[in-house]
């Protein structure tokens, strides 16, 4: 069986709900379908349930700019999250065109005939089947859903009691009144603590160095003072500019000066923990956002900390005991559940099998162009979000710009567009360049950035608004071909 659209879309998450609806809005003549692996949409707010999932990002920012985030609060919880989005599906009518359990596979470029032939895999028959497109747009995140990052720990089989990784949670899992460590220390160990410590008996979470770590309001004060005098919607918008504008003031102050950013962060941590050793649990030794930084509402990590319910333990570990975890200092933590909140395991596209005319196109030989397309992949886009702010922003924008290839290609009768480096002075740099861990492991598997636009990605929304949404679009990198290779 075959099916044929002009654009494919993989993945019903933030950034695959954002591409249908601008693909909706901006190319109605173009006829789309969104394939998903799994069985229900929102990605990674339908597959994590550990307790106290939440947004790392103001909701005004990770919501869509043409559905404004109305919620009573700024740092929402999982499931108000997947609603919001069950609720975009519903509004835009992008259920029909969803169709699940559908693995892509492998993607097969034909110039001759100027479209993609996409091999999928159908879970429910256990078939592979066919879809054609002439435009693929790849919406599937960053990470593997199947599995989590987990160390090498080879005596963790001794501990008796459960041990579970965050992204394997379930509801049925019975936490109450038990001892537990979890090993980790970034937003996933950082949510988990204030939320397990509401019904453990103690919960310790056991870190090797530490992350910076902000408290914020779970409501915006300006975003509830608007709410009093304007419609929601309008509220939501101008809260979500004011946010924009706030993070990159702070990124771009944190970069310039980040000994005086890092000293006020510490001493905020200070105000909330007087009694607490900071510098050796809260003070990281890198600079603020070489990696990101943790959010916290109402400084609900603190509070725990301080009422005596969790604590933090800054060491390494020596081996696993039957009753819990040996420290390298010589304590050992008492133990009934381990949470091994150890990272995610990056997949660039879900190791997509990519071939133009014939020949495998292996990520890390391609520059992505743009952040959104591939030095020698026609017609294929990738939705990528900020390291520094939240996804959805820059999921946009290259949504914003995919509808404006299109709709170039379209009215000038091109069929194939393909970014050329043709620049040999251009210089390679990683695709990403936080110092993360989970970064680090797998950053030799993506493209390439390169020393100059447009190769070159810029951690700045204003910037990049400008040139998605007003800049050239045949700009002479990106190569646009007719129906005979013109």
């Amino acid at each position: 069986m075959q099916n044929h659209v002009d654009v494919l879309v993989v993945g019903a998450g933030i950034s695959g709900i954002a591409a249908s609806v601008y693909l909706q809005q901006r190319c109605p003549e173009r006829t789309f379908a969104i394939l998903e692996g799994r069985d229900a949409i929102g990605g990674t707010w339908d597959l994590f349930r550990y307790p106290g999932i939440r947004s790392d990002s103001d909701m005004y920012t990770l919501g869509f700019s043409f559905r404004p985030w109305e919620g009573d609060v700024s740092i929402a919880d999982g499931a108000s999250i997947l609603q919001y989005l069950k609720d975009t599906v519903s509004e835009y009518k992008l259920e029909e065109k969803i169709h699940y359990g559908k693995y892509v596979q492998r993607a097969s470029w034909s110039s001759e005939d100027a479209k993609w032939t996409v091999t999928v895999h159908d879970k429910h028959t256990g078939k592979e089947v066919s879809w054609t497109c002439h435009f693929l747009y790849m919406c599937t995140g960053y990470y593997d859903y199947e599995e989590g990052y987990t160390p090498d720990f080879p005596d963790i089989g001794t501990f008796e009691g459960e041990v579970i990784h965050p992204q394997k949670w379930d509801e049925s899992i019975d936490y109450k009144d038990k001892r537990i460590v979890i090993i980790g220390s970034g937003a996933t160990a950082i949510t988990l603590l204030p939320s397990l410590a509401t019904q453990a008996k103690h919960v310790t979470m056991l870190q090797r160095s530490p992350t910076y770590v902000v408290s914020r309001p779970a409501k915006d004060p300006l975003g509830e003072r608007l709410k009093a005098f304007l419609p929601r919607r309008t509220a939501g918008r101008l809260t979500r500019l004011k946010n924009i504008l706030m993070s990159m003031f702070m990124y771009r102050i944190s970069r310039r000066r980040p000994e005086k950013v890092k000293h006020f962060i510490i001493d905020k941590i200070r105000e909330e923990l007087p009694d607490f050793d900071v510098d050796t649990h809260f003070t990281p030794r890198y600079k603020p956002w070489d990696q990101r930084i943790c959010l916290v509402p109402d400084s609900d990590l603190f509070e725990v900390i301080r009422d005596g319910k969790a604590s933090v333990v800054t060491d390494h570990i020596e081996t696993f005991t039957p009753d819990g975890i040996l420290l390298q200092s010589g304590e050992e933590l008492q133990a009934d559940m381990i949470v091994t909140a150890t990272g995610l395991k990056l997949k660039f596209m879900s190791h997509l099998h990519v071939e133009v005319d014939g020949k495998h196109i292996k990520a890390p030989e391609t520059m992505t162009y743009k952040g959104a397309m591939f030095s020698d992949i026609p017609n294929l886009a990738l939705a990528s979000g900020y390291t520094n702010a939240s996804w959805t922003l820059k999921c946009e924008l290259v949504s914003m710009f995919v509808c404006r290839v299109l709709n170039t290609m379209k009215k000038k009768g091109y069929v194939q567009c393909t970014p050329r480096l043709h620049d040999g002075s251009v210089e390679e740099a990683p695709f990403m360049d936080l110092s993360s861990g989970y970064i680090q492991r797998a950053v030799h598997t993506f493209p390439k950035l390169g020393s100059r636009r447009p190769w070159r990605m810029h951690q700045n929304y204003v910037r990049d608004l400008f040139e998605f949404a007003f800049g050239t679009v045949e700009d002479g990198e990106l190569e646009f071909l007719g129906p005979a290779g013109e």
